[in-house]
């Protein structure tokens, strides 16, 4: 008898030991310290060993650790490493941490393939869409100066007037020196429609350029290109640079929301104002013309009949000269000036005294130029499931320029589902 009681005094003791050495059973929960929900897929494991499982879909987890271990390490995507001692409890709840970190910069390369910046061959520069939103313009491409090293726009200031943008490279002294634009994949043309006087710096229109018409709010990002490696997919039409253009689209919904569904709404106004102090100063001592070289006479004047009294004796200003070499200025001298030969003009048909304007250009009591005033609203509506995504947009823009009469209306629609 006396043995038996041995026997199963020491079987107990040796389980006992067994299940020691195996350790005991922890289990908690690991959720976030902003909202306090469960976060899945976080690492838990006993430090300085393999020994370890992760988080449900609750953020729940439960195994058995090791009678010697001290501490559990508690790490996932997106999150701050936590590392906690085991105490007496065999449950152990963590509160965990975001941790934003920055990624290696990712840019769209040519045929819309991203890659990696720093694994790139050849020079390239990104631009987002929120820096050419920043400060509105007429045109994206004008925000592009001065953001790109080695890219050279030419803005001509005209209302709706074509941008020259020129990346550094490869040039020709009589051929077309624009970029190619690739907009979502497709190149586009943005050849200036300008008239050959224009071209030519004399009179003209200047019908802008294509590519100008782009909704700035609906740009997700500029790539420029630079260098013969960068453009060879393009072929010769990009032999002075690529410049692309990834506009933005609607997003997947994440698996917890199944849909989603935005609207962005943008409006804003620009005013311009002439800068007097910019003007030149003119002389203002003689009138127009070239000299005596009138009628044959050496008169200063043409020699007219504008009051019908059959003789061709009035004077008339040469106004169609755009020289100030006339007649000296006399007040006691009466002249049929311009506004004698505008019908319905208070001075139509009179001769007024030969005298300068009282103040230089656009500084008198009537102004010439207005104040220039740009007003574009833009809306759009995106959205998504697990299926698939959409987005939608318009936007109307309305300027008028510092010159009477100019103005420029422009509507832009755009939608893309993928």
């Amino acid at each position: 008898m006396r043995k038996q009681i041995t026997l199963f005094v020491l079987l107990y003791f040796f389980v006992s030991m067994q299940v020691f050495a195996q350790g005991r059973t922890l289990s908690g929960k690991v959720s976030s310290s902003q909202d306090n929900l469960g976060i899945p897929g976080v690492s838990v494991v006993v430090v300085g060993t393999t020994t370890g499982t992760t988080t449900d879909i609750d953020g729940n987890y439960k195994f058995i650790v090791p009678s010697t271990a001290t501490q559990l390490k508690f790490s996932g995507v997106g999150l701050k490493s936590k590392t906690m001692d085991i105490g007496a409890s065999d449950a152990m709840d963590v509160a965990m941490d975001n941790e934003v970190t920055k990624l290696n910069e990712v840019v769209v390369t040519a045929l819309g393939v991203s890659r990696e910046k720093k694994s790139l061959g050849y020079a390239t520069q990104q631009i987002s869409g929120e820096q050419l939103t920043a400060v509105k313009s007429g045109s994206f491409i004008n925000q592009i100066s001065g953001k790109v090293a080695g890219v050279q726009v030419r803005n001509n200031g005209n209302l709706g007037g074509s941008t020259n943008i020129i990346v550094r490279g490869t040039t020709s002294l009589l051929g077309d020196n624009q970029a190619l634009f690739i907009v979502d994949g497709v190149p586009m043309d943005n050849s200036r429609s300008n008239v050959q006087f224009q071209d030519r710096g004399t009179a003209g229109y200047d019908y802008g350029s294509p590519v100008s018409d782009i909704n700035p709010e609906d740009i997700e990002s500029v790539n420029v290109l630079k260098g013969a490696a960068a453009t060879a997919l393009y072929g010769s039409r990009a032999a002075r640079g690529v410049i692309l253009i990834t506009t933005k689209k609607g997003r997947l919904a994440s698996s917890s929301t199944k849909k989603r569904f935005g609207v962005t709404f943008n409006t804003n106004m620009t005013v311009g104002v002439i800068d007097k102090s910019t003007f030149p100063t003119y002389q203002n001592e003689y009138g127009a013309g070239y000299g005596p070289y009138y009628d044959g006479q050496g008169s200063h004047f043409f020699l007219e009949d504008v009051t019908g009294d059959g003789t061709a004796d009035d004077l008339v200003t040469p106004y169609t000269e755009d020289a100030s070499y006339g007649e000296h200025f006399d007040p006691n001298l009466l002249v049929y000036q311009w506004d004698a030969f505008v019908p319905g003009g208070k001075n139509y048909h009179k001769a007024t005294p030969w005298v300068g304007h009282a103040s230089n250009v656009d500084e008198g009591p009537i102004s010439f130029f207005n104040n220039s005033i740009s007003n574009t609203n833009s809306i759009a509506f995106d959205g998504g499931s697990d299926k698939g995504s959409f987005r939608a947009s318009f936007a109307n823009s309305n300027e008028s320029g510092i010159m009477p009469n100019s103005t420029l209306k422009r509507y832009n629609f755009g939608i893309n589902a993928g």
